[in-house]
């Protein structure tokens, strides 16, 4: 580094050492890396949390959604140690959020974050590695790594004020693994990327949770979180409306789609006996079923009656169906084929 980038670096490291984060260095890591239990925060008159419960585990992508005032934004600064719950506890690897230890091994990217507009790339990820404890000869290593990862290697003695917020948006998905942390709380990690940086950077979180770091994503864009994480959680009024993986709120046990070959009247009455709802659609049958004993009995009369068996699926919502379910006014029907209130 020339001793004008060490200036600038000095200054840039100066002027927002107020606002780094803790990180650390913690030696045993529990299977459960993110928790809060019973978590409920009160300001005034408002309630932002009602009695949140949350787990997210080690080599996990999980994803927060909910509307504006839900109570997202809440729920990470108690677990960044930004604000105390009124009720209730959080911790990071075991360690209580109320003790900073517990901050040492995470990264986190805020949303329209900001960084100083003279700083090269590679100026920013010194000033950031430098706040996270990272000796030097480490840096010198893993900038050039971190870089490569979100694709601006190129730009790496660029000034920041240059890059358009995609470029901004990725260098700070760096800065946030500039220490190599074991969890990470990213807000809207691809806002402002093109279609392909999404896509890029969908792969690099995921490859991060298979290296068994914890990764919560909390972002508004419903499609890009059902294409990236394995579990959510939805909050509604500061509380937990829904919870699983994607395939158990997506999935609707109620109705499934069937292939056989033949399907006759008699083979349709016979299904329709059972008080199976049937109608032909697309070449396929769309069955409305009670349960799943009552898909294997409507199994049974199609093998009885000699037709084979080529496609059995549940029918899923996406993602939005369930979110918009859960947030439709009570005296407002859903529409055909969207999941109702009670998903």
């Amino acid at each position: 580094m020339s001793e004008r980038e060490a200036a600038r670096s000095n200054r840039a490291f100066t002027e927002i050492l107020e606002l780094r984060p803790l990180f650390s260095v913690i030696t045993s890591m529990t299977d459960v890396a993110l928790a809060a239990h019973g978590l409920r925060k009160v300001y005034r008159s408002i309630t932002a949390l009602d009695g949140i419960d949350l787990e997210v585990h080690s080599g996990e992508l999980f994803g927060l959604l909910g509307p504006n005032g839900a109570g997202k934004t809440t729920t990470v600064k108690i677990l960044l140690g930004l604000t105390r719950p009124t009720s209730g506890e959080a911790s990071i690897q075991g360690v209580p959020v109320s003790d900073p230890e517990s901050r040492r091994r995470v990264g986190y990217l805020p949303e329209g974050h900001r960084f100083p507009g003279y700083l090269t790339a590679r100026e920013t990820l010194s000033v950031f590695g430098r706040m996270s404890g990272v000796d030097s000869p480490t840096l010198a290593r893993r900038i050039p790594e971190l870089l490569a990862r979100v694709r601006l290697e190129k730009w790496a003695r660029v000034r920041v004020k240059k890059f358009s917020k995609g470029m901004v948006q990725r260098l700070g998905l760096a800065a946030a693994l500039v220490h190599d942390p074991d969890v990470l709380l990213l807000d809207e990690p691809t806002d402002g990327v093109d279609p392909v940086g999404r896509r890029e950077i969908r792969d690099l979180l995921q490859e991060l949770a298979r290296s068994g770091k914890a990764v919560l994503v909390n972002s508004h864009l419903l499609s890009e979180i059902e294409l990236t994480c394995s579990r959510v959680a939805i909050l509604r009024a500061g509380k937990i409306a829904a919870q699983g993986t994607i395939d158990e709120l997506t999935r609707r046990e109620s109705r499934w789609r069937m292939a056989a070959s033949p399907v006759d009247e008699a083979l349709l009455a016979a299904l329709r006996d059972t008080g199976a709802g049937v109608e032909r659609q697309n070449g396929h049958l769309l069955l409305s079923v009670r349960d799943v004993d009552h898909v294997n009995a409507l199994v049974d009369r199609v093998r009885t009656s000699g037709a084979n068996l080529v496609e059995l699926s549940p029918v899923k919502s996406s993602l939005e169906d369930v979110f918009v379910g859960l947030f439709r006014p009570p005296d407002e029907a859903p529409a055909p084929g969207a999941p109702g209130e009670s998903r």
